[in-house]
């Protein structure tokens, strides 16, 4: 088993909270990592239709079955458990009773919200993050300098990325197209019907399609309908049964201005770019770096890779992206106290001058507010230019 950041900030949550929720994308390792953090737990399942039946028909009877601590799988499947639960802990309050992971985020946590807030802790577990599958430290801090300091891989930047991240591909040495491709249909599909009626599943595929082809560009949620040949209301609700099935993730806008009307819409972005690259047709290395969207793949990496920077600690991203609508820009930026850390992603190997325009104009615009700026690119290489901290793809 590849070790999880995450792992102690969950053992250690479990010590003061009676539960502990564990929520991510299917096939992220959330079951792994429960019942290795938690070897002496008892655990079950809900996915099997005999427990989930038992569960649904007499949850008392269900909780009586274990008389000590306990790890549910796929607990937002009976979500009215989680009052029964809620009962339980208020009765005896032992820390780490109840271990719950779950793959569907807003069944689960709005659930979860009502029925257990001041009793549970909640972490989320994406897929691996590069450091986790080179085994590399990753330290826990927003600053730059140290978000971005390893300086060492055996990965190839391109291969990596059309890879992604789910452990199945790193675990099994299954073929990455094969596998996000069945994942596509056994379980975006599957979780999909859960959350929202959709009759037309081949319209929804069509819809994923397109949202793959505009990673890193502003939603405009009122063109992807069109373009689908569906309703925008109906186009809402598809994305947001994507971002509740840990498929797509939306960047905010940054809200500070400095005296420039600034853009609202936010950036698309996938969790994990092996399935987007499945999505898109790539199947080889070759067919990324020849691709016209190869510098969004790029972009949504490093982005991605940052964001689970701050999960895997057990945070909040203080991420967003900030634009003008002359056309400035900053990949992205983190808020950091009094501080907005610029942070540009060139998928270029080879640095240009012009690369370190857009930092260049937010730092004369943001004055003492700006911290260190940071230029993430495709080469091998760590250095300073410009005033600006240049760090090679594998920093993060």
């Amino acid at each position: 088993m590849i070790p999880r950041i995450l792992t102690p900030y969950l053992t250690r949550d479990a010590a003061f909270n009676p539960v502990v929720t564990l929520t991510g994308p299917r096939q992220s390792g959330k079951t792994t990592l429960a019942r290795a953090a938690f070897p002496t737990h008892a655990y079950v399942t809900l996915e099997e239709l005999d427990t989930r039946t038992f569960a649904r028909e007499d949850p008392r009877g269900f909780l009586a079955r274990f008389d000590g601590p306990v790890v549910i799988d796929e607990a937002q499947l009976v979500p009215d458990l989680i009052s029964y639960i809620q009962a339980a802990v208020d009765r005896v309050l032992t820390p780490g009773r109840f271990i719950l992971t779950g793959s569907q985020n807003l069944l689960l946590i709005e659930r979860v919200a009502q029925s257990l807030a001041g009793r549970t802790a909640i972490l989320h577990l994406l897929p691996f993050s590069r450091t986790e599958l080179e085994r590399q430290a990753q330290p826990e801090s927003s600053s730059p300098d140290r978000l971005f300091g390893n300086r060492t891989s055996r990965l190839d930047c391109w291969e990596t990325i059309r890879t992604g991240f789910y452990p199945p591909v790193h675990d099994r040495g299954v073929a990455p197209e094969n596998w996000y491709s069945d994942y596509f249909r056994t379980y975006v599909e599957r979780d999909v019907r859960t959350l929202v009626n959709i009759g037309d599943l081949a319209a929804f595929e069509r819809f994923l399609k397109l949202c793959a082809g505009r990673i890193g560009q502003l939603l405009n949620i009122s063109s992807l309908a069109s373009d689908c040949g569906i309703a925008v209301d109906t186009a809402r609700r598809w994305m947001s049964v994507l971002e509740t099935s840990f498929i797509i993730f939306l960047l905010a806008p940054h809200h500070r201005n400095f005296h420039k009307r600034l853009i609202k819409s936010p950036k698309l972005y996938f969790h994990d770019t092996g399935l987007a690259c499945v999505l898109l047709g790539i199947r080889t290395t070759g067919q990324i770096e020849a691709n016209p969207l190869r510098g969004a793949l790029f972009e949504n990496h490093v982005v991605a890779e940052v964001m689970k920077a701050y999960w895997n600690h057990r945070r909040t991203p203080p991420v967003s992206f900030w634009r003008d609508r002359t056309g400035h820009e900053v990949d992205l930026v983190i808020e950091d106290g009094n501080f907005l850390y610029p942070i540009e992603i060139k998928s270029g190997a080879t640095l240009a001058s012009d690369m370190f325009s857009g930092l260049a104009w937010f730092k004369a615009l943001a004055g003492d507010a700006v911290g260190p700026a940071t230029l993430v690119y495709a080469g091998p290489d760590a250095h300073e230019r410009a005033g600006v901290a240049v760090r090679p793809w594998f920093s993060i």
